[in-house]
């Protein structure tokens, strides 16, 4: 998140003036939650003066484009499937820590942060899926499934925060940082078995993977629209 962004506290719900900003409840009960807890603000304690909270944004940004041109690359050369690890870890690097650095230096943008943060992971993930579709390790199809599911649960996450101001940065046990570990999990896999046989045929391991994700998403989507309309039905009854 970029400089001003509150992602480990407060997430700003969006009001047309600056001054009638809402603060939104950060909800984050993902697996790596608390070592990000503490790894952050100690990273942000050691950060030097001259990179501020929106190069770190850039950098997330930047990474997470390189590690799709790296999967694209990597259908000539599956040792790029190492080159997108690393852009990957850079883009949790970068993505993650900017907003705590703004904390840490008392540069607070929280409106500004929230837009660029999301606005950039939006593009980011479609670039990173395309990469992916590139690569010849997951079909085009599963790519664009991929890609709809996490847009959708995005938007799910985004009205949540206007209307119930709460922002869910994870949900259930998993989070962006999870997605990014599994991602590098199964690069190194890839490079070694890049199929995987169910029922006695052969499918590519992303396409599992992928599919796996997609209907995963989709539940989560589901059930948090479900239960977030009961809340707000509930919360707004009619005389």
């Amino acid at each position: 998140m970029s400089e001003g962004n509150m992602s480990s506290t407060l997430i700003a719900a969006a009001t047309p003036e600056a001054g009638s900003f809402r603060p939104a409840r950060h909800v984050q009960q993902a697996l790596t939650a608390n070592i990000e807890r503490k790894a952050l603000p100690w990273l942000a304690a050691r950060t030097p003066d001259r990179m501020s909270p929106d190069h770190l944004t850039a950098l997330g940004f930047a990474a997470q484009f390189l590690a799709g041109a790296a999967y694209a690359l990597a259908r000539w050369n599956k040792y790029a499937l190492l080159l997108a690890t690393l852009f990957i870890a850079l883009n949790w690097l970068g993505d993650s820590l900017d907003g705590t650095l703004a904390r840490f230096r008392q540069r607070l943008r929280p409106r500004y942060g929230f837009y660029v943060d999301h606005m950039s992971d939006t593009f980011g993930s479609a670039f990173l899926m395309c990469g992916l579709a590139a690569s010849g390790y997951l079909h085009w199809q599963v790519a664009i499934g991929l890609l709809v599911a996490f847009l959708v649960l995005s938007i799910e996450s985004y009205l949540t925060t206007y209307t119930l101001g709460r922002f869910n940065m994870s949900h259930g046990l998993f989070g962006p940082t999870e997605i990014r570990i599994l991602l590098a999990v199964g690069n190194v896999t890839l490079i070694f078995h890049p199929y995987a046989y169910l029922f006695g045929h052969r499918f590519l391991l992303f396409d599992v993977g992928g599919v796996v994700a997609i209907v995963g998403m989709s539940l989560m989507a589901v059930i948090a629209s479900i239960r977030h309309t009961a809340a707000l039905y509930k919360g707004e009854p009619l005389s």
